[in-house]
């Protein structure tokens, strides 16, 4: 979570209060990126060079979870990090020790923080977004909802940028496949995905049965009212029809 070369505190600091809000209610599992970002804001690498890539990730790995830890201090929450990669889902083994992991952290009510493993791994064995990542914890965790914080407000008819009447579908239970295959633009270039991997990972959840809310990570009252009110003001709700 950076902006301009620096790590964006305030909005670390508005999310975590968020995240310890909910965390009274329901059990949380925050899935985050950053750590590429996190280590331009010490180190000017080239990210889209492999080794550069993955030398920000391992200077921007501890600088993010630094940063979180600090914010997390604040109401006296505890944390735990999980690093994955699309291999710890192909295996039973490796599956089930992470998720003992985690389910162990929300016992102890420490809230997992999980992100991709990008120093270690290969690029054969990363989902590259975790959008991908978000979903498959979800699923693998029983998770009841799958929540997307993004820069973008929901799910819309037609592209908001080109189209200034283009309205938020509220709630989606199929997408087609053409959506599913379009290209990816992301908004930033630290982002590794756009609309198109939150399309992919909602299908997924709704071909597991199970539901995601989409809505933006920069006015949480959207996420917050669907939560902790009930109420469903903004943002898409994908799930299959009942």
């Amino acid at each position: 979570m950076a902006e301009n070369g620096e790590i964006a505190k305030e909005r670390m600091l508005n999310l975590v209060s968020f995240i310890v809000e909910i965390s009274k209610k329901y059990e949380v599992i925050f899935v985050t990126s950053g750590a590429v970002a996190a280590g331009y804001t010490a180190l000017k690498l080239d990210k889209r060079e492999h080794i550069g890539k993955k030398v920000l990730a391992a200077v921007g790995q501890p600088i993010l979870m630094s940063s979180y830890k600090k914010k997390f201090d604040i109401f006296d929450v505890d944390i735990s990090q999980i690093l994955l990669t699309e291999d710890d889902f192909d295996s039973r083994k490796r599956t089930e020790i992470f998720r003992q992991i985690i389910n162990t952290s929300l016992h102890e009510e420490i809230i997992p923080i999980v992100n991709e493993n990008d120093i270690s791994s290969t690029p054969d064995q990363l989902f590259g977004d975790n959008d991908q990542l978000a979903a498959r914890v979800a699923h693998h965790t029983s998770s009841d909802l799958l929540v997307i914080l993004s820069d973008i407000d929901g799910y819309y008819d037609s592209n908001p940028s080109e189209n200034p009447d283009a309205k938020i579908i509220k709630e989606v239970n199929t997408i087609p496949q053409e959506s599913l295959s379009a290209s990816y633009t992301p908004n930033n270039e630290f982002a590794s995905g756009g609309i198109v991997t939150k399309l992919i990972a909602a299908d997924f959840m709704i071909d597991k049965n199970r539901e995601m809310f989409l809505c933006s990570g920069f006015d949480l009252s959207t996420v917050s009212d669907y939560l902790i009110h009930n109420k469903h003001t903004k943002g898409t709700l994908f799930r299959a029809k009942s």
